[in-house]
């Protein structure tokens, strides 16, 4: 099964963060098999065990100091966001956050905490949460989510998972 890793707070090549070379590396000492970086944002999509994936965050924490979370969902999960999300005419100001808590539950408080941050919570599910920001090329999810989850979480902008999936996509 191949999945798709997102590390949180990761730039590869940045001063203070790993390069790609380090990061494929963690996840091929970690076992997982095939690992295809995408863009330079910590993204990574890989054949096996999901649980590989955290393995790849100690070994990046061992190898480099780089201590980061790494949440995973599998290709066939992006894929059907990236479906179900990008015919809306407001695709290009959608996010997906992911994050250690559960579902995010839609309600007035959490869509006062969103506002707050000019975004409107649309989908959650154990793990993820879509969200719309009022402006284009605005990412401004991952601190509502943090806030409402009390977890890390990281974010990638729908535009960025459908090319992931036109080019890392195919089964």
């Amino acid at each position: 099964m191949r999945h798709v890793a997102f590390v949180r707070n990761l730039n590869q090549g940045q001063r203070g963060h790993v390069t790609t070379a380090d990061l494929v590396a963690a996840f091929v000492e970690a076992g997982c098999h095939d690992p295809a970086p995408f863009q330079s944002n910590g993204t990574v999509v890989f054949a096996g065990d999901a649980e590989r994936a955290q393995d790849a965050a100690l070994v990046l924490a061992a190898r480099a100091g780089v201590e980061r979370e790494i949440f995973t969902l599998t290709l066939d999960e992006v894929r059907a966001i990236v479906t179900d999300h990008a015919p809306a005419p407001d695709a290009a100001r959608r996010e997906l956050t992911l994050h250690a808590g559960g579902p995010i539950t839609l309600g007035p408080r959490a869509q006062d905490e969103a506002a707050r941050r000019r975004c409107t919570l649309l989908e959650s599910a154990d793990g993820w949460t879509v969200t719309l920001n009022e402006r284009e090329r605005e990412s401004n999810a991952t601190p509502v989510i943090e806030r409402l989850s009390g977890a890390a979480a990281t974010s990638r902008g729908l535009p960025t998972l459908a090319r992931l999936i036109a080019r890392l996509g195919h089964t």
